[in-house]
């Protein structure tokens, strides 16, 4: 079945959040979004590795560890509460084999990419659009889902460390 991407603003009752979007939804216009959203085990595998991989000050100026981490929490513990995630399922498994050999049709490796895909093979077992601000890492995937590009929102850079 062919399906085609999709742009945010059409009219969606559910849909798959990818994680790029739960992590900036408190930025993104709720109109953007179906009225009911999910997410999959992957994204909340994504989300609870996130703590861990904010980098210290020695290594980056981009943010103060502390303050990341706490964020990084924050929108952890907000996605534990609100959501059952959809499990990777053997459906999802099977999915994930169409999605490689879709990747790799394109010329793209898919074992850099492997997160991103298995949040797609969720998507299509479950047939749900995918909504993400990243549409380009579901690239020659759309004969097998509906990827809805979301605008990303502007954030705002963190201050300078002192």
């Amino acid at each position: 079945m062919m399906r085609v991407s999709a742009m945010a603003g059409e009219s969606y009752s559910l849909g798959l959040l990818d994680t790029n979007i739960v992590i900036l939804r408190k930025l993104i216009d709720p109109t953007d979004l179906p009225a009911a959203v999910a997410i999959s085990a992957i994204t909340l595998a994504e989300l609870s590795a996130g703590p861990h991989e904010v980098r210290p000050a020695s290594e980056q100026q981009n943010y103060e560890e502390h303050a990341e981490r706490a964020r990084r929490l924050d929108v952890l513990q907000r996605a534990e509460n609100e959501f059952d995630p959809i499990p990777f399922g053997v459906e999802a498994a099977r999915a994930y084999g169409q999605v490689t050999a879709a990747v790799i049709a394109t010329g793209r490796k898919p074992r850099r990419r492997a997160v991103d895909l298995m949040i797609a093979s969720v998507a299509i077992a479950e047939d749900l659009p995918l909504f993400t601000t990243n549409p380009a890492d579901f690239a020659g995937l759309g004969h097998l889902l509906t990827v809805v590009a979301v605008t990303r929102p502007s954030v705002a850079p963190a201050p300078p460390l002192a």
